[in-house]
């Protein structure tokens, strides 16, 4: 079967109950760029940045049919030839949820939970009106001068039941190498690490009861967290100190994380990564 090799991570997805509260909590928290505003029929979708790390937000304009579940990862866009996009969807037998012509979304029942979205295009170089017809900020800023210190994209954490099952999907379907196998005793798992891209995913799965059984029975198998580089973790320890945000044990030892329930549902973790 025929494998995508993806060049970058273009953004992460994500579904949200609230576009402007949502929105409001990561400029204020993060600093977060809003540089595209692009609401169509179907929901509410629009760009943020913060660190060079992009998100897409999805927005219902009615939550009703998303309630159950809440705010959570859509999936992820990576940029790829659309044509060899296509052929490896047909030669795995991988439904669409949404194509667009110029980009798709797969169906995540098929991809261990999560919608692999693809494009034949870049987004970090970019000139964008809401910016003044300029840039994102260079990734200068945010390392040097956002009290963060943040030094862009380390990867993301995917939660499954079955380890082998998804790293076997991951080496096939995108060209994944494996990186490591590793204990996660704080949330009583296991995770093995692999690079697509420009970043790493670990595929986390519980070895008993704790925090990732737990997500994995309110959520399903997906996408879990977002993972952020920074220059100093106890530089960003303090900054969310100073702003009164509490924080948990991430998913690595080396690592701490905001909880989702006090960032519009989604889980962001810290690691110290020089950029």
């Amino acid at each position: 079967m025929r494998s995508i090799r993806p060049v970058t991570v273009n953004h992460m997805n994500v579904v949200l109950a609230d576009c402007d509260a949502s929105v409001a909590h990561l400029q204020d928290l993060y600093g977060a760029e809003f540089f595209a505003d692009m609401p169509q029929k179907e929901f509410h979708a629009c760009l943020l940045q913060m660190g060079r790390v992009i998100f897409e937000y999805f927005v219902p304009y009615d939550f009703l049919v998303c309630a159950r579940y809440g705010p959570h990862y859509l999936g992820i866009e990576y940029q790829a030839n659309i044509d060899e996009v296509r052929a490896a969807v047909a030669d795995h037998g991988i439904g669409l949820v949404r194509d667009i012509g110029l980009a798709l979304h797969t169906n995540p029942a098929d991809c261990f939970g999560v919608s692999y979205e693809f494009y034949d295009g870049y987004f970090h170089d970019r000139d964008w009106p809401l910016l003044g017809g300029g840039q994102i900020s260079s990734a200068e800023y945010w390392r040097d001068e956002h009290p963060l210190g943040l030094t862009g994209l380390v990867g993301h954490t995917h939660a499954v039941h079955d380890i082998a099952a998804a790293g076997d999907f991951l080496g096939s379907f995108l060209s994944a190498e494996p990186l490591y196998e590793t204990a996660r005793p704080g949330l009583a798992a296991r995770g093995n690490g692999f690079r697509v891209a420009d970043a790493t995913i670990e595929l986390v799965t519980p070895t008993g009861d704790g925090p990732l059984r737990d997500h994995l029975l309110r959520h399903g198998e997906g996408i879990r967290s977002t993972v952020f580089g920074v220059r100093d973790l106890e530089q960003a320890r303090r900054y969310f100190g100073q702003r009164s945000v509490p924080l948990v044990s991430g998913t690595s030892e080396d690592s701490f994380a905001v909880p989702a329930e006090a960032n519009r549902g989604l889980i962001f973790e810290f690691r110290e990564v020089a950029g």
